[in-house]
């Protein structure tokens, strides 16, 4: 994020929405909240202000179900 924040900042090459939502939904989506609030970047796009939390959520309640189940 930010160096997609960088690269817009200097109209270069950027990185691909899709590729954001995939690094975020391989288990980057705490840093991708992260980055959007605090480098204020990609926060008027609904796929990342409700698609990074939805990506959290259910990483999370995917974790919680391998602790109760697998622990």
């Amino acid at each position: 994020m930010a160096h997609d924040k960088q690269a817009a900042k200097r109209h270069d090459w950027r990185i691909k929405e899709s590729t954001l939502i995939i690094i975020a939904a391989l288990g980057g989506s705490i840093g991708m909240l992260w980055a959007m609030h605090h480098l204020r970047h990609k926060t008027k796009h609904a796929k990342f202000t409700i698609g990074v939390p939805m990506i959290l959520f259910i990483q999370a309640v995917l974790a919680t179900l391998i602790i109760i189940y697998f622990a």
